[in-house]
């Protein structure tokens, strides 16, 4: 019994069959289905076309199937590592393929580490070994290494990092972890921009922690420490911006464009796909006749207009996102259930078992008063509002899924801890059920 709770908890364990349910699960798919290599999927359209370039010699550039000159559609560290994937094994190669699918497997296994001690901080090894399992098999982080080449295992592995290191340094004074805790950041930031808008609330969270600990100048010290050195890492890439375009651009350009996408009068449900410049030729050639700076400028203020002359058309687009990113689909149920696949119904009900389930271990998170409620209450409820304006998929909220599934595995736990909890209140004497030990007593002088 021992022996099998030891398996079961073992990180080492469910790191190997993390990995392996996900190379299995791609070989499978190419013996049935040899997805072919191409210039877009799966290699992430913009993304691997940057890759090309560089690989190529041509820099950081032409993210469109047409050479456009310098871009920064993205930030740098995905692409740069695809690069040196093409450079070795050859630009859209199949070789390529393979060798970046199962870097994307490695991220996607490797994130059940700071999901485990995530899970462990909350509520012991038996949470975060639950979550960790949970996430094994979970389809979302099962399929995306494959379906998208694109930074998408990396974002997610990179925030989970970040909300471990988050809940971890909330403990430490020493200098040193706080100056990682930047450098981390930092990182995150050139694989995935979207995670700054986590960063306010969970740096003005830890400050307000320390102050609270009457740590009079380390509760500012340490946190603008950090901010620093999360800024020495991102300085080289804004320089780079605007060296070649002449104004500062912290990390990406496309906001415009993508706020456009899903706010115009072509809109059919949550964004126009058919109007972006990889897949219609007019705004391909407007993009390149402008610059990538104008093009994007133009297509905000379009968007915007826009947003301001039909608000509720904007209303509409923005709930029909926001069930689209909690759900996989923004049509009622009842009107698709029917026609679904076996697979796309599977696949539906794990998505919205794990918004629902996330949802409520947040509320008990909340309900305990678990010191940690707060910088996990962020990832559901910040990160996605960027998404709901512009446009949705389960990919852009993969990041957010390790936070989610700790929490749902909180919800599911939480009977059988509240069980336990009364139970050990049962053998209590008569009036000391609810009462938690404090520090043992000193004599007194």
């Amino acid at each position: 019994m021992n022996l099998l709770k030891r398996t079961a908890t073992s990180l080492s364990v469910i790191l190997i069959f993390a990995f392996a349910i996900r190379i299995l699960v791609f070989w499978a798919i190419q013996v049935q289905v040899r997805v072919p290599v191409v210039n877009n999927l799966p290699f992430g359209y913009e993304t691997g076309r940057i890759a090309r370039s560089i690989a190529e010699g041509k820099g950081f550039s032409s993210p469109l199937s047409i050479e456009t000159g310098p871009t920064v559609w993205l930030t740098p560290v995905f692409p740069y590592l695809l690069a040196g994937i093409f450079k070795v094994f050859g630009v859209y190669s199949y070789r390529s393929l393979m060798i970046i699918t199962a870097l994307d497997d490695l991220f996607s296994a490797l994130t059940i580490i700071p999901i485990f001690f995530i899970g462990k901080r909350l509520a012991g090894t038996g949470l975060g070994a639950g979550a960790a399992w949970c996430w094994a098999i979970f389809p979302n982080a099962v399929l995306m290494p494959f379906l998208w080449v694109w930074d998408t295992s990396l974002a997610a592995l990179a925030a989970a990092l970040i909300l471990w290191a988050t809940l971890a340094i909330r403990d430490s004074k020493r200098l040193k972890d706080w100056i990682g805790y930047g450098l981390l950041w930092g990182a995150g930031l050139m694989v995935n921009a979207a995670i700054f808008a986590l960063a306010p609330f969970l740096f003005g969270w830890l400050a307000l922690e320390l102050r609270g600990k009457g740590l009079r100048r380390q509760w500012l010290l340490l946190p603008t420490a950090a901010l620093i050195f999360m800024g020495i890492v991102c300085v080289p890439w804004t320089v780079r911006n605007y060296v070649v375009f002449h104004r500062v651009i912290p990390f990406r350009s496309n906001f415009g464009l993508e706020l456009w996408l899903g706010n115009n009068d072509k809109v059919p449900d949550t964004w126009a796909g058919e109007l972006h410049p990889n897949d219609y030729a007019p705004e391909r050639e407007k993009y390149a006749r402008l610059g990538e700076i104008e093009y994007m400028r133009q297509k905000q203020s379009e968007a915007i207009q826009f947003m301001e002359s039909h608000p509720r058309d904007t209303l509409r687009f923005f709930w029909r996102r926001f069930a689209d990113n909690w759900m996989g689909t923004w049509e009622p149920i009842q009107d698709t259930w029917t026609h679904m696949p076996f697979a796309y119904r599977a696949f539906f009900v794990s998505n919205i078992s794990l918004s629902l389930l996330g949802l409520l271990g947040l509320l008990l998170l909340y309900h305990e008063k678990n010191q940690y409620a707060f910088p996990l209450a962020t990832f559901p409820l910040i990160y996605p509002i960027v998404y709901y304006i512009t446009h949705s998929s389960l990919r852009y909220r993969h990041p957010i899924d390790p936070a989610l599934v700790v929490m749902a595995v909180f919800a599911l736990a939480y009977p059988a801890r509240v069980w336990a909890r009364r139970g050990r209140n049962a053998g209590l004497p008569a009036g000391a059920a609810g009462m938690t030990p404090g520090p043992r007593a000193t004599p007194s002088s």
